[in-house]
């Protein structure tokens, strides 16, 4: 059977416990702030006008994604595959979803608020790496930041290397990119090798 009322979801679970509710924060606080300075990992969730929905990986040395202030994070746009999604999805509804991870901690942070993209030369140089200086940043406005438990990478037991997936244990990524559209690409169309995909992701780092 369907859930479809608020009312009839909550008669299957206990009330949300005084302290879920209360850790809340309408900005960032220093433990929030210490988190992001040490994570070199987030995924940001972003939705379209339409409601198609987008979660999007982003990665950088520790601290890659800046605090302004406890309202204010700044994200560099690292160069990508060009699909543009979560930018796309910036600017039709202002709104993203971010998560924070930190490897060995299973704890995470999560931060919700609004967001524009900017130009800015300022915050592009703040934005600025050992690389490049980006095309753009996405500038968050905090809503909402709150400590997520450690129940979810406990269940997983994400940071145990003797759980670690051997990479060779999944097809490369050019030969299930073949698979998934050979039928729309051209009889003769050459597929890169993992290798080749590793030496070319290197050089756009």
């Amino acid at each position: 059977m369907h859930i479809t009322t608020i009312e009839s979801l909550r008669t299957l679970y206990d009330p949300a416990r005084e302290r879920s509710v209360l850790k809340e924060l309408p900005q960032l606080d220093a433990h929030a702030t210490r988190f992001i300075s040490l994570s070199p990992f987030v995924v940001l969730s972003s939705g379209s006008a339409g409601g198609a929905m987008d979660a999007s990986p982003r990665g950088g040395a520790p601290g890659f994604v800046k605090v302004l202030d406890s309202h204010t994070l700044l994200i560099a746009d690292s160069p990508g595959n060009n699909r543009l999604d979560t930018l796309h999805n910036i600017i039709e509804t202002g709104q993203l979803g971010l998560l924070f991870l930190l490897p060995g901690v299973d704890e995470t942070l999560r931060v919700n608020g609004t967001a524009v993209l900017t130009t800015s030369e300022a915050e592009r140089k703040l934005c600025e790496d050992e690389r490049r200086v980006p095309k753009l940043v996405i500038r968050v406005t905090v809503q909402a930041a709150y400590l997520h438990c450690a129940k979810a990478l406990m269940r997983s037991d994400l940071w145990n290397s003797t759980r670690h997936v051997d990479r060779a244990v999944m097809p490369s990524m050019g030969e299930m990119m073949r698979d998934q559209m050979a039928h729309r690409m051209k009889p003769d169309t050459v597929f890169e090798t993992q290798e080749q995909m590793l030496e070319r992701y290197k050089k756009t780092l």
